[in-house]
């Protein structure tokens, strides 16, 4: 769920999206990590889930490594697209706006939930990875400063407790939402469950009473 790497745009392979039968090998190669892990991943298992031949997927994309980089890259463009028809930035309801972007790191859905696993798999490949590792853990910190953000101007206009460090309630904010998503894919605990704990952390931060978990952002939608 994090922004797109700035190294991602330097290779020159990023452009995975660049042409349908690209975009075929892009996605393949996201169900293999989604399923069975990117050490599943060869030239050849990815060639064979999308339907074409090694060579076509070595004349798209020369190495492995630039695969899995502009596969990243691809995933998360798609993530910020859907997630931005999702969220409803409203700058009256900063608490609301948390909670939508709370819940882009949630399996609420199958989209999210696969694409949960996706970057899950590229973290435990990243472990062993250096250069991979160099792409996907970068310096950039883009969502905790949203959620700094949206924390700081919420603080300013008397709308949290007072005396918050904005950027420390985003970091817990954001570490909590991936660790407890992850526990959802585990089926270690429910998504109401993980909620509850989300908004119990939200009631903390906002002056105005506790959130609760009925007023989720496209919580209909999730639930149909």
């Amino acid at each position: 769920m994090r922004a797109e790497p700035a190294a991602a745009r330097a290779d020159g392979a990023a452009d995975g999206g660049g042409s349908p039968r690209r975009r075929e090998i892009v996605e393949a190669l996201w169900r293999i990590a989604a399923e069975r892990g990117l050490h599943a991943a060869s030239m050849r298992e990815v060639a064979a889930e999308a339907g074409v031949s090694l060579r076509a997927v070595q004349y798209h994309f020369a190495s492995k490594h630039r695969l899995l980089v502009a596969a990243l890259h691809v995933l998360h463009e798609e993530n910020e697209r859907i997630a931005r028809t999702r969220v409803r930035f409203d700058p009256a309801d900063p608490r609301g706006l948390l909670r939508g972007v709370l819940d882009e790191f949630l399996p609420v859905d199958d989209q999210r939930a696969t694409a949960l696993r996706v970057l899950a798999a590229y973290y435990a490949r990243s472990l062993t990875d250096p250069a991979l590792a160099r792409v996907f853990l970068h310096d950039e910190h883009p969502l905790e400063e949203l959620v700094a953000g949206i924390i700081e101007a919420a603080r300013d206009g008397g709308r949290t407790a007072p005396g918050l460090d904005a950027r420390a309630e985003a970091d817990l904010l954001v570490s909590a939402a991936v660790g407890l998503g992850g526990d959802v894919l585990h089926e270690r605990r429910t998504l109401e469950e993980v909620r509850r704990t989300l908004d119990y952390r939200l009631g903390t931060i906002f002056a105005d009473g506790p959130a609760t978990s009925g007023d989720a952002p496209g919580d209909g939608e999730a639930d149909a």
